[in-house]
């Protein structure tokens, strides 16, 4: 019996540490783009825009290939350096779902 990876998956996020760490991954890879994007746009380098954060261009690459975590007053300075304001939103985290088709399951 073949299993779909949205089941393995749905399986693996009941796990809190897992989800958590797969969530805080997607977030990484969210700003990590948002950064290239910006970026292009403005038709920086990584090195022009490590130049006008106060870094150095690995910093930048660390950045955009989301190999680090990087801190908020870097992001912060980063978004100064791409004319762009940075947003930070709480929200409650939706309850892990019990099964793929979204149904619930009493425990």
């Amino acid at each position: 019996m073949t299993r779909h990876f949205e089941d393995f998956l749905n399986e693996q996020l009941q796990d809190e540490e897992f989800a958590a760490e797969y969530h805080k991954l997607g977030l990484i890879y969210q700003v990590a783009g948002q950064v290239i994007r910006l970026r292009q746009q403005l038709g920086y380098t990584q090195a022009e825009l490590a130049e006008r954060v106060g870094t150095k261009q690995s910093g930048i690459s660390r950045l955009e290939n989301a190999s680090s975590s990087p801190s908020l007053s870097f992001l912060l300075r980063v978004a100064d350096a791409l004319n762009a304001e940075l947003e930070i939103c709480f929200r409650p985290k939706a309850p892990p779902l019990a099964s793929w088709g979204g149904v619930e399951h009493e425990t």
